[in-house]
């Protein structure tokens, strides 16, 4: 009997010690914790500029501290919206050490730095008027996350055994299960404590192509409601439904597809107009598209902005186009030095933040200005097509922005639209007054930018 007792008496107090751990964890407290104020200046949509964080890549530390060091330089280049790639720690079963393979989803990196230090970016971030959201990784887990042992929370094979993503090489993951009620709500209940507990602003939500439009629309729903929040949800895939499931965004694919094409292979420039009314078709009136000229899977996997545009120039008048013609900017931490060589989010290696500082300045500039310009942000629309050279006008109220881009490596001598010849033009990146006649000679990937 005694045996038994002292069995019983271990059993008790390890119980009492594990529910004391869990009492300690925020997330498993109804995610009652709530830290900070809401950021009351979350911008609109259409008024959004952001950046892209790999933290990783971003300081030689790799961690939160290395972005919270550079808060000014990238509030600097216009941005008021920062997305913090995954902050969650990494599975170590199958691992290829991807940030998108989450071993628990209310715990931070340890390699990053603490939920104390997370708080302090998203503080720092705030102070200087920008809004910081976090990737959200919804499809699927890391093996070793605890989320496993509930074995109907994953998607299985005829044999019932748990699989990856069907139609992918992601081994290093799990599937999850969106006909599961209970592995729903505990998804829900984990971005609820991010909001919560370290006062972010919304998600950028990975392969949001792969979850049920259901799930998004049920999750938005339910964290809209929280008090004094308003939030960002982007989606990271291109379906028509995401909008009308809540995400104030998704990506512009297409549109970046073509603009590469157009530089790289001289494709007829008149077509980004083409694809870029294809894309928004779908987009109902206050929802917008990301328009990028890199993001970490571009920068890791195929090139950066240099290579694929053809150089700094190249680079920075693709910039241009995809800034200023719609939809809401993004900018990824790099690519303002001109980085040349591919970035990777797997391991660790320090952008050089010292070099190319011409790009720096002209990024400050094209991002800057864009922020200022309702007619850029608001404007209707008119297109001049050529074959070589994007060249739109948009108009908002009394104000208009003219934007010609030379799209390829050689001058070109552009017959000017008649609508755009005038002495009334300004530069819009110095101020002087421009007199606009029917010729214009452009340099090889020249942008020329005039308001009135």
């Amino acid at each position: 009997m005694k045996s038994y007792k002292y069995q019983f008496l271990i059993l008790f107090f390890a119980l009492l010690i594990n529910s004391c751990k869990e009492q300690d964890n925020p997330a498993d407290q109804g995610n009652s914790t709530s830290y900070g104020t809401p950021f009351a200046n979350v911008p609109s949509t259409g008024d959004i500029v952001m950046y892209e964080v790999n933290q990783r890549a971003f300081s030689a530390s790799g961690n939160f501290q290395g972005v919270i060091n550079r808060l000014d330089s990238i509030k600097a280049l216009g941005v008021n919206v920062i997305w913090l790639m995954p902050i969650h720690p990494i599975g170590i079963l199958k691992t290829v050490n991807s940030p998108y393979c989450v071993r628990n989803y209310t715990g931070v990196n340890s390699e990053f730095g603490t939920l104390a230090d997370l708080r302090k970016l998203a503080d720092g971030a705030h102070s200087r008027n920008m809004a910081v959201i976090i990737d959200w990784v919804a499809n699927h887990t890391a093996w070793d996350n605890p989320w496993i042992d509930s074995t109907n929370w994953y998607t299985k094979d005829a044999f019932g055994n748990i699989i990856s993503p069907a139609g992918t090489n992601w081994a290093d993951v799990a599937d999850l299960n969106y006909n599961n009620l209970n592995m729903r709500a505990a998804m829900i209940d984990a971005m609820k404590y991010w909001i919560l507990a370290a006062n972010i602003d919304g998600f950028r939500c990975d392969a949001a192509d792969m979850v049920p439009y259901d799930f998004w629309q049920q999750a938005i729903t339910t964290l809209n409601v929280l008090t004094g929040r308003k939030l960002i949800f982007l989606a990271e895939g291109s379906r028509a439904d995401h909008f009308t499931a809540g995400f104030q965004m998704n990506f512009g694919w297409d549109f970046y597809g073509n603009l590469k094409n157009i530089f790289r292979y001289n494709y007829n420039a008149s077509t980004v107009f083409t694809v870029n009314t294809n894309e928004n078709n779908s987009v109902p009136a206050g929802r917008r598209k990301l328009r990028f000229t890199s993001n970490h899977d571009e920068s890791a996997w195929d090139a950066t902005p240099i290579t694929l545009f053809n150089g700094k120039s190249g680079a920075l008048a693709a910039s241009v186009i995809t800034a200023y013609l719609g939809g809401v900017p993004l900018i990824y931490g790099s690519q303002e030095v001109g980085t040349p060589n591919q970035v990777p989010f797997f391991t660790r290696q320090a952008v050089n933040w010292l070099q190319n500082p011409d790009m720096m300045i002209a990024y400050k500039k094209i991002f800057n200005f864009y922020g200022s310009s309702d007619a850029l942000k608001k404007g209707t629309l008119e297109t001049f097509p050529d074959n070589a050279v994007v060249c739109f006008r948009k108009t908002y109220q009394n104000k208009e922005v003219a934007v010609i881009v030379n799209t390829r490596n050689s001058t070109i001598n552009f017959s000017v639209p008649a609508l755009l010849r005038s002495a009334a033009w300004d530069d819009a990146f110095t101020g002087y007054p421009v007199i606009v006649s029917s010729l214009m000679t452009l340099a090889p990937y020249e942008y020329v930018v005039l308001q009135k």
